[in-house]
């Protein structure tokens, strides 16, 4: 659901933008009240998985199309809302830059429609009141499924207004929403399982971890995360440099719904303006454009006919090791910020 340049207009992705520069302001200055030492390291590595995760294009059969974990509601149920919220950010901008996966004025945007939904829409609104005090893993797994699923629709629902507002008529409204929506809902299923899958093994290994992340019950001396922080670094490295050999070449769920409309999986990039040279920036700045080397011609189009990999990728293995570890540094430094910025206001007289 990574929005390229040429869905906005540049009013609204300056908008977009802006609201997400203030969320990020907002979940720093309140994280800078109750970030412990524990939290820190797990920012790092679970940011890393989510970037490698995310980076696994599983196929939507009967649809031709295919999706990925989103990660926004996991973050925050293991991270608490804030640090999730900085941690999406990171490995939105890390995707952005360095892989150019979704645009530099669609930026803002993305991280809207991925992150500040699912963390402080979904989380708080839907997932804790149904998950309730006691932790009953049926209503756990419920709450977790409810929360993905309706965290992933209005997101989708987002794109959706997002280009209605930048006017592009390619994109009429109902018909967008109708093929967005419920591919996104099938995305959302799969997202929800996972989900609920790495919830209930923290739980299970760790239960201090989903205390915590609420800063309601745990301090940073009970939470001790060893184990959980080695579990996510093996399955970033191993999602990142090995499974994502197998993920779906399919058009993901926002591509499928355009090409429905229009014929094409993209719009057109315009030649001139605001996009085109943010467009330049961005091909400067990228080191591994779309999480690999250039296929050569005969690989790109068995690829698009078998809607898999089917040989060894170093290329995406590069990136997702190379990008999971820019996420864990980015995540890791944004804490450690934070951190100072809580201890320099403790040392000021009152």
């Amino acid at each position: 659901m990574h929005m390229a340049d040429a869905l906005l207009s540049p009013a609204v992705g300056a908008a977009f933008w802006a609201g997400a520069a203030a969320t990020i302001g907002y979940a720093s200055k309140t994280l800078s009240k109750e970030i412990d030492d524990a939290k820190i390291p797990l920012m790092g590595v679970i940011g890393a998985f989510i970037f490698a995760a995310q980076m696994i294009n599983f196929t939507i059969p009967g649809t031709g199309s295919s999706g990925h974990l989103g990660g926004g509601l996991m973050l925050a149920i293991l991270l608490g809302p804030h640090a999730a919220f900085l941690v999406m950010a990171s490995v939105l901008t890390v995707q952005a830059l360095f892989f150019a996966d979704g645009g530099l004025l669609a930026l803002g945007c993305n991280i809207w429609n991925l992150g500040f939904y699912t963390c402080y829409i979904a989380y708080p609104m839907i997932y804790k009141p149904l998950a309730g005090a006691a932790g009953n893993p049926r209503r756990v797994f419920m709450a977790v499924l409810a929360s993905s699923v309706i965290g992933l629709q209005l997101g989708a629902l987002s794109v959706v207004l997002q280009t209605v507002m930048s006017g592009k008529s390619e994109l009429p409204f109902a018909s967008f929403a109708l093929l967005m929506l419920p591919i996104h809902l099938a995305i959302g299923i799969v997202e929800g399982l996972v989900t609920a899958g790495v919830i209930h093994y923290v739980r299970a290994a760790r239960p201090e971890i989903l205390e915590s992340a609420g800063f309601t019950a745990a301090t940073s001396k009970s939470v001790r995360p060893g184990k959980i922080l080695a579990v996510f670094a093996i399955l970033a490295a191993l999602t990142g440099g090995v499974f994502s050999w197998f993920a779906s070449t399919h058009p993901d769920g926002l591509e499928w719904s355009i090409n429905k409309i229009t014929g094409n999986t993209e719009l057109p990039e315009p030649e001139d303006g605001l996009q085109a040279q943010l467009k330049k920036m961005q091909e400067k700045s990228a080191l591994l454009p779309d999480y690999g080397f250039k296929p050569a011609e005969g690989d790109a189009a068995e690829n698009a006919e078998t809607g898999h990999r089917t040989i060894v990728d170093i290329g995406a293995s590069a990136s997702g090791l190379l990008g999971a570890t820019l996420v864990l540094v980015f995540s890791v430094l944004s804490g450690y910020i934070i951190r100072a910025v809580k201890k320099a206001r403790a040392r000021q007289p009152v």
